[in-house]
């Protein structure tokens, strides 16, 4: 049973930054591709980036070229450094796993079976 464990959330003044980290237990690492994902009160929640076992990554065009994912082997870890901050990316910042997913699928959370409790980003401005 995969287990995947959020740090690194907290409040920070706009244009700030952040490192969110995931420490994943109880699975093989490198058979995974990892994801954040994030949910603000009242809204569904939202594909943030993903990074694939070869270490290509992906992100939603609103964070590009202020967030970066990337993953420690070493560790089993993978982070988010957020960069330039704003108000609209307060959320509830989640990790997933998947050793199944496809690259096409990977902005989809129902393609990720393991979750992390989650942690909150709140940015005021």
């Amino acid at each position: 049973q995969v287990q995947l464990v959020e740090s690194g959330g907290g409040l920070v003044q706009a244009g700030g930054s952040l490192r969110l980290s995931c420490a994943l237990s109880g699975g093989t690492f490198n058979r995974y591709v990892l994801a954040w994902f994030r949910q603000a009160p009242g809204k569904e929640r939202e594909f943030v980036a993903a990074i694939a076992r070869s270490r290509a990554t992906y992100y939603r065009d609103s964070v590009k070229g202020r967030f970066t994912i990337s993953r420690d082997t070493a560790k089993s870890m993978v982070f988010l450094q957020m960069d330039n901050l704003q108000a609209e990316d307060t959320a509830v910042y989640q990790c997933a796993a998947s050793s199944t997913i496809i690259t096409s699928n990977y902005g989809n959370q129902y393609g990720y079976n393991s979750w992390g409790q989650g942690t909150q980003v709140t940015v005021s401005s």
